[in-house]
């Protein structure tokens, strides 16, 4: 048995991230979205080499795309993190049992949820009306955070919070009723570590914030568009899903800062 072992290929990952331009590509997906502009003055290559190499990131299912809800002759890409965590480890198996992951859930450790004496994270969530996707991954990364976090959301039209919203977080447990939309006026001048812009207008029009934050976009689409009216709170329920995991990577990027940063 062990001897069949040995003529089984290497996994297809393997193959494709060791080019290096497909793997700095991914690392950089894996902090934020990005359009294929912006993908090219990061990895300081040409506009054609980095389209073909996220064309096979596409067709391997790692990386998807999306056009711009800003301007749709853009495209947003994004990594797709839960499958590349799960055919990592399933790489690892491959190799030897021992390299199994019994954690599929990516929750934050302990070391995410610090006591009060350590100094937490400052994260501000941007949308255009801070109506749904804003204030829901506001709410999600204060429960999922704890004290390692101090979070807010804003919008660059503020509105209300939208009913479907206040459901989709209602099935989670997690109440925001008392929640109120914000203009992101009053959030000038505050210090902040991370800007994290989960619209694309909100991104387009991302004003400055002193002290240098991180800027993290993440584009989704507006759950609040969605028709008809059945399928609109579907959407929201699927729109936290998402942030769910989005906010466990981020809480997991916060504390590998936090402890390069010592």
């Amino acid at each position: 048995m062990f001897a069949n072992t040995l003529t089984t290929p290497a996994p297809g990952i393997l193959k494709l991230l060791a080019h290096d331009l497909r793997w700095r590509a991914l690392v950089a997906l894996a902090r934020s979205d990005y359009r294929v502009l912006e993908l090219v003055k990061i990895l300081d290559e040409p506009h054609n080499v980095v389209s073909y190499h996220l064309r096979r990131l596409r067709e391997s299912h790692l990386v998807s795309e999306r056009r711009s809800a800003s301007d749709a002759r853009d495209v947003y890409y994004s990594v797709d993190l839960m499958r590349v965590r799960d055919l990592y480890f399933a790489t690892g198996e491959s190799l030897h049992p021992a390299m199994r992951s019994d954690d599929g859930s990516l929750e934050p450790t302990e070391d995410a949820n610090p006591s009060k004496e350590v100094e937490p994270a400052r994260v501000l969530f941007l949308c255009t009306h801070n109506s749904a996707r804003s204030q829901m991954a506001e709410a999600l990364l204060r429960h999922m955070g704890g004290n390692g976090v101090e979070v807010a959301s804003a919008g660059t039209e503020a509105t209300r919070v939208h009913p479907d919203a206040i459901k989709a977080m209602s099935s989670l447990n997690i109440d925001i009723s008392t929640q109120r939309s914000k203009h992101l006026s009053e959030f000038l001048g505050h210090d902040f570590d991370y800007i994290v812009t989960v619209c694309d207008r909100a991104k387009e029009s991302c004003p400055v914030f002193p002290g240098d934050p991180e800027r993290i976009h993440w584009s989704f689409p507006d759950p609040s568009a969605v028709e008809p009216e059945a399928a609109r709170l579907q959407a929201f329920e699927k729109t936290a899903r998402e942030l769910m995991v989005r906010i466990r990577v981020l809480l997991s990027l916060i504390e590998h800062d936090k402890k390069r940063a010592k």
